[in-house]
């Protein structure tokens, strides 16, 4: 009995090995038969672009603005809960092409852009005005606009800095139901 046990044992070993060569050799196979079918895509064929693909090319800069500002960043400073800042950032088009802003976003909806919405011409001026609203907002402030236009790089960012007094405690208006 001891010996049918060790004789099963040795030949299950022995099959398992000889299945792994096998198992082994045949994907080995099928490696090079893959790595062979790759070669010939390779070369009878030229690359696809996808569909969706975007194509990317060098920017002409004759087709393109350049923003020259005096300054990006404007200190407003110190100033109260409530009070508005506004502040008109100035610049001149150092480009070969008309500047067009397409887009200005803010950081925050307490700060509102504006902007010069005609092409500003090589040499002329334009202007991104940024309105900020302290309200409910309190301590140091940096909100930011983005300015996407024809340029390069494609976004520019302008930044008003400065700190926010809250507002007195007893000038508070008060919260939740008043008792009478």
């Amino acid at each position: 009995m001891r010996i049918n046990v060790i004789n099963v044992a040795v030949l299950s070993v022995m099959l398992a090995l000889g299945t792994s060569c096998n198992q082994k050799s045949d994907q080995d196979a099928k490696i090079a038969a893959l790595e062979q079918k790759i070669a010939q895509l390779e070369t009878s064929t030229p690359t696809a672009t996808p569909v969706n693909a975007q194509a990317t090319q060098v920017a002409d800069p004759s087709t393109l603005g350049s923003f020259a500002f005096p300054e990006e960043e404007y200190n407003f400073g110190v100033i109260n809960e409530g009070q508005v800042v506004e502040h008109i950032f100035k610049f001149t088009n150092n480009g070969q092409a008309p500047l067009v802003i397409s887009n200005i976003t803010a950081s925050c909806g307490c700060t509102s852009p504006d902007w010069s919405k005609a092409p500003v011409k090589p040499g002329d001026e334009g202007f991104v005005k940024v309105v900020f609203n302290s309200a409910a907002k309190s301590g140091a402030q940096a909100p930011t606009v983005s300015i996407q236009a024809n340029t390069n790089p494609a976004v520019t960012r302008l930044r008003l800095k400065g700190t926010v007094t809250p507002k007195a405690a007893g000038a508070a208006a008060p919260v939740g139901p008043v008792k009478r």
